[in-house]
């Protein structure tokens, strides 16, 4: 029986989901923990990768096993999980469905605080510089990229991704909290590794004056890369949406 599972994580103790040689990842956990409540070998493909230090409000994957998930399974998990992993819910689904390949939906935030805050240090960066950066310029800069289809000037080096086209269908920055917070909103079919932290990056010296607009709508028209691209920290990260076709 497959199952998707349904969890959220703070990531500042991983090294991201994906399991790693020598750093705990969310996915090691997660399946140590399936693994001794089950009494079976689990292992859980994760919906996408997501780097050290990122956050997911909503994650899915999903697992197989010949096991009989017994009454108040999630809440079991749950105990043998540590505090900075949750796992809301657990349910059958066709063996066609794939965590990661049938998701047609994922939305991302970044978190940017202009106030020093020792209780979100871990969980939003804040900008160091002392001016604020304009809001309206922010999304001058971040709807160029609704207006293409193809990212390679945001994707890191030596991916191994076989084509560099995403759908985007949102990018925009909000103001939250009176003010001392924008959060960044992305949602796209699809995203090329390191490819919001730069998005980010780019909105950021476009703001900073360190790039153009220009340059960067000739970068997306040529697919080259950007004369300068910053890769923002990866703790102001959040993964918080993923949706499925129904079944």
């Amino acid at each position: 029986m497959r199952y998707f599972i349904e969890l959220a994580y703070n990531g500042t103790n991983y090294c991201g989901w994906q399991i790693q040689p020598n750093a705990s990842s969310v996915q090691q956990t997660l399946e140590e923990a399936l693994s001794v409540i089950l009494r079976d070998k689990i292992h859980i493909i994760g919906c996408g990768r997501t780097d050290t230090g990122v956050h997911a409000r909503q994650y899915t994957a999903h697992f197989e096993t010949e096991a009989v998930l017994p009454p108040g399974f999630v809440p079991r998990l749950n105990k043998f999980l540590p505090v900075d992993i949750a796992v809301y819910k657990i349910y059958p689904v066709p063996e066609k469905m794939h965590a990661r390949f049938s998701a047609t939906h994922r939305a991302y935030e970044y978190h940017l605080e202009f106030e020093k805050n020792p209780f979100t240090q871990d969980t939003a960066y804040r900008f160091p510089f002392p001016q604020r950066p304009d809001l309206d310029r922010l999304n001058e800069a971040a709807v160029v990229m609704t207006q293409f289809d193809a990212f390679f000037p945001f994707c890191k080096a030596n991916s191994d991704a076989k084509t560099m086209f995403c759908d985007v269908r949102r990018a925009e920055w909000v103001e939250v909290s009176d003010g001392d917070k924008y959060v960044f909103h992305i949602a796209a079919n699809r995203f090329l590794r390191g490819m919001v932290r730069l998005t980010v990056g780019m909105c950021l010296n476009v703001v900073l004056n360190r790039i153009t607009l220009a340059e960067v709508r000739e970068s997306l028209e040529k697919q080259t890369r950007l004369r300068r691209d910053w890769s923002v920290a990866a703790h102001g990260l959040y993964l918080t949406d993923i949706r499925y076709p129904d079944f």
